[in-house]
C-alpha cells in the first residue's frame, strides 16, 4: 500500500462529503407507532414510505453510530436489479414468481432515480445502465448462461457484447465478450443515504443516533438509554445483525473491500474509455465491481479477507494493506494503461448474507416483528423494494391496506436456517473463497469454456447451486 494511501476514515465517499453532524441519541424511554432499527438504505427508505403513506404515523430511527455508517455509506455505488436467490425462488414457488420479483427490481431502479430528483437529492447518479465482463473461456460461458438466463425471467432492453463491442464501451484487458443491461446507474452512496436522512427528518421522522441497540423483542427496542416501545419494530440492520442479541448466526457479515484512484487525465481516460458511465463487473468467482466517479476517479471492489470470526465487523473501514494491494494489482490486470495511477483511499464494509443466499422481508403480525435484508451485495435498490414491501406488509398488519403486488412477492416471508457455529462459520467461509480463488487461477490459465470443478463443488456447499 502506498504511504499516501488514506486507509480506512468509514470510506472514501465520506472523505469527499465529510461525516455529517451528528444527531442527539434517545434521551430515555420513549413510544412510537413504528420503531425502526438501523439507519442505513432500508431503514431511512422504510421510514420515509410509511411517513409518505400515513403521515400520522410516529416513527423512530434507532442507529448505532450515525446514518449511513454501515453499507449504505460504504458500497460501490452500484444502484442495479440484481435478486440475491432469484433462482431459488424460481424452485420454490415457480419461475413466474421469481419473474415478478425480477421485475420489481427493475422497477426499483427507476423508483430510487426518480425519488431521488423529486426530493432533490444530488447523490451523482448516472444511468449508464451495468457491463458485465468475461476474460476467460469459462468466464465467458458463463457470461452467456446469465445473459440467457436474465432474457428468459423477462429482463428487456439487455444486450450480448462481442469482444469488440465490449471494448467500444469500456477496454477491460483481454475481455472476451460482455452483457449489458439498461437497469443500472452510478450514484455517490454517502450523498443518497445523508439527503434521504434528512428528507425523513423534514417529514417528521425521529431519528437518534449514537444509540446502539442491544436487544430487539416484540415490541420494543433495548438501547443502553432506554427502551422504545411501539406495536412493529423493524428491524433494517444488514451486516450488523449479529450485534444485536440472539442473532449472531442470522445472517453472515461478509467482508467486502475497496480502492478508488486518483483522478484520471483526459488521456487515460481516452486510453480507457468508459465515457458510458457503465458500472463495470466481471465473471469471476471471487468477482470485481466498479464504477467511473463523477469526479473522474474508478472505484474498485473486491472481497478481500472475506470473514472475521465470531462475526466481527471491521474498525471504521480499516482494510489490511495487503488486501489494498490485491485490488491495485487487480486494477492493473483489468487496464495496464494505468500501471502508474495512485490509489488515494481504501475501506471496507460488511454486507448481510443468509445461509441460503436469499434476500427477503418479513412481518409476524403476532409480534409486530418485522425485518428485511440479506441483500448480498445488491442492496442499494433491493433495500429500496424491500422498504416499499415493509411499509405494505405493516399496513396490511394495521388494517390501513390490503395484500400488493408487493407483499405477495416470493421473498416475503421466507425464512432461512441459521449459519454453522463457530469454528465452523469461519473455516467454511475461508475455505470456501480460497477455493473459488483457486478456480479463478485455474480457469485463467486453461482454455477450458466450462467452470471449473472446484468452483462448482464450493457453490453446492455454500448453497449457492
Amino acid at each position: 500500500m502506498a504511504p499516501t494511501t488514506a486507509n480506512g476514515g468509514i470510506s472514501f465517499w465520506y472523505a469527499q462529503t465529510g461525516l455529517p453532524a451528528p444527531r442527539e441519541p434517545l434521551p430515555g424511554d420513549a413510544t412510537a407507532d413504528v420503531c425502526i432499527v438501523g439507519g442505513g438504505y432500508t431503514g431511512l427508505w422504510t421510514a420515509y414510505y410509511l411517513k409518505k403513506a400515513v403521515p400520522f404515523l410516529r416513527i423512530t430511527v434507532l442507529e448505532a453510530r450515525f446514518c449511513g455508517y454501515g453499507a449504505s455509506g460504504r458500497n460501490g455505488g452500484w444502484l442495479y436489479n440484481g435478486v440475491a436467490g432469484r433462482d431459488r425462488y424460481a424452485k420454490l414457488h415457480g419461475r413466474q414468481a421469481a419473474a415478478d420479483l425480477q421485475r420489481a427490481m427493475d422497477g426499483a431502479v427507476d423508483e430510487v432515480v426518480r425519488t431521488a430528483a423529486a426530493e432533490g437529492i444530488d447523490a451523482d447518479i448516472r444511468a449508464g445502465g451495468v457491463l458485465e465482463v468475461a476474460r476467460t473461456p469459462a468466464q465467458l460461458a458463463r457470461l452467456r448462461a446469465f445473459h440467457a438466463a436474465e432474457t428468459e425471467f423477462g429482463e428487456t432492453g439487455r444486450v450480448l457484447l462481442s469482444a469488440r463491442e465490449t471494448a467500444e464501451r469500456v477496454r477491460v484487458c483481454d475481455a472476451a465478450g460482455g452483457t449489458w443491461s439498461p437497469h443500472g446507474a452510478r450514484l455517490h452512496p454517502a450523498k443518497l443515504v445523508q439527503g434521504l436522512a434528512r428528507t425523513v427528518e423534514a417529514l417528521g421522522v425521529t431519528i437518534h443516533e449514537s444509540t446502539p441497540v442491544g436487544a430487539i423483542a416484540p415490541r420494543r427496542a433495548v438501547t443502553p438509554y432506554g427502551t422504545v416501545r411501539a406495536p412493529y419494530v423493524l428491524r433494517c440492520t444488514e451486516g450488523f445483525t449479529a450485534g444485536l442479541k440472539g442473532e449472531r448466526r442470522t445472517w453472515l457479515p461478509m467482508n467486502s473491500s475497496m480502492i478508488v484512484t486518483e483522478p484520471l487525465s483526459e488521456r487515460q481516460w481516452d486510453a480507457v474509455g468508459w465515457s458510458g458511465h457503465e458500472t463495470l463487473g466481471d465473471f469471476a468467482h471471487s468477482y470485481m465491481y466498479a464504477q467511473r466517479t463523477a469526479d473522474g476517479r474508478i472505484a474498485l471492489g473486491g472481497r478481500g479477507v472475506p470473514y472475521r470470526f465470531g462475526s466481527r465487523t471491521d474498525n471504521d473501514g480499516r482494510t489490511r494493506p495487503e488486501t489494498v494491494e490485491e485490488l491495485r494489482e487487480l486494477l492493473v490486470r483489468l487496464f495496464p494503461q494505468l500501471a502508474g495511477v495512485a490509489v488515494e483511499h481504501a475501506w471496507s464494509g460488511v454486507l448481510g448474507v443468509p445461509r441460503d443466499w436469499c434476500a427477503s422481508v418479513h412481518l409476524d403480525r403476532s409480534t409486530g416483528l418485522g425485518r428485511a435484508g440479506g441483500y448480498v451485495g445488491s442492496g442499494v435498490a433491493a433495500a429500496n423494494l424491500a422498504a416499499r414491501t415493509l411499509r405494505d406488509l405493516v399496513r396490511l398488519d394495521s388494517g390501513q391496506g390490503g395484500q400488493t403486488e408487493l407483499t405477495r412477492l416470493p421473498w416475503t416471508g421466507h425464512r432461512v436456517r441459521r449459519w454453522e457455529p463457530e469454528p465452523l462459520r469461519w473455516m467454511g467461509v475461508h475455505g470456501l473463497y480460497a477455493a473459488y480463488r483457486a478456480a479463478d487461477r485455474r480457469e485463467a490459465g486453461g482454455l477450458a469454456a466450462e467452470t471449473d470443478r472446484i468452483a462448482r463443488i464450493a457453490d453446492r456447499i455454500a448453497g449457492r447451486g
